[in-house]
């Protein structure tokens, strides 16, 4: 595969690069980074630069006494500490010259970022399938579970990436949370979603809707319910928070209605009753209409084999 960049593909990560300001001077190398890094311990930034693990845009590798030379790019490999092992296969359900298609189990990421690297879909997927080009067309929280797409070819990624941005894709998802005898389905929540306060959460306020979400009953136990939730807009934790809203917050939620304390990294218990159960769209490269659906089931509460129809 051909490579843009001065480091090759190391154990399915593609290197990182980072640009040095042309409106900024810096005494040396090491010193901006202190400052681009504030919560990287000093030691390790000077152990990579003393190993050589940054490189410039023509492969010479960076030193502690190397210079800030702005208007530049160094090169690197994300480094975090050692992962614990998600222990839930990532099955694939399709798979062409242009698309593939992932059924993401819970507690995997979808792609890298902060605590998360190897232990990811993307990682776990360019590494089995030996392609370094796969790339993400859309995402998952890590706690939800269900459908992910990738596209395996970068020459037809942003056609993808533009057909989910313009949402001319349908999506339907499952949820178990509390049944409420006197709520009527099928409905509309629609609400204004935005950042709240606390850490990573949203918050619906009195303002005009900008999300909202058809959800319907498909049965009960007189205690929980099995919902379908049909998004008709995007917002970050849309359903989640919707959910939430009609004081039916999803069963094993960690944020909604009060975040609670992080679990432990090795805790596989209790996964979020959130799946990505169905994705159907007219494919902009072929032209074929696309239909998914995922083979996971979530877990109704104590009762399930005494199910009402809803």
């Amino acid at each position: 595969m051909s490579q843009s960049f001065p480091l090759p593909v190391r154990d399915g990560i593609v290197p990182s690069r980072l640009y040095l300001p042309r409106e900024q001077q810096w005494p040396d190398l090491f010193s901006f980074l202190l400052v681009k890094f504030p919560h990287m311990p000093p030691d390790i930034l000077r152990e990579r630069l003393a190993r050589g693990d940054m490189v410039d845009a023509a492969g010479v590798s960076m030193r502690l006494d190397s210079p800030f030379v702005a208007d530049s790019w160094l090169w690197y490999y994300r480094e975090v500490p050692a992962e614990v092992n998600v222990p839930f296969d990532l099955e694939v359900l399709y798979q062409d010259e242009c698309l593939v298609v992932a059924d993401k189990p819970h507690f995997l990421a979808s792609i890298p970022g902060g605590r998360y690297l190897q232990e990811t879909a993307l990682i776990r997927l360019r590494k089995q399938l030996n392609n370094f080009e796969l790339s993400p067309i859309h995402r998952l929280d890590r706690d939800t579970a269900g459908l992910l797409l990738f596209c395996a070819n970068k020459h037809h990624r942003g056609a993808y990436q533009t057909l989910f941005q313009t949402r001319e894709v349908y999506k339907t998802y499952e949820a178990i949370a509390p049944f409420r005898a006197s709520m009527e389905f099928p409905l509309i929540r629609e609400s204004h979603i935005r950042k709240s306060a606390r850490y990573f959460t949203m918050e619906e306020v009195a303002e005009e809707p900008n999300s909202r979400t058809r959800i319907s009953l498909l049965r009960h136990n007189g205690k929980w319910g099995h919902y379908l939730l049909e998004p008709l807009t995007g917002k970050k934790h849309q359903l989640r928070v919707h959910m939430n809203g009609l004081g039916l917050p999803i069963c094993n939620d960690e944020f909604y209605p009060v975040m609670l304390p992080a679990r432990e990294e090795n805790r596989f218990d209790q996964p979020l009753q959130l799946l990505a159960r169905s994705i159907g769209f007219t494919d902009p490269v072929t032209g074929q209409t696309r239909f998914f659906e995922s083979r996971r089931t979530l877990e109704m509460q104590a009762g399930i084999n005494e199910t009402v129809s809803g």
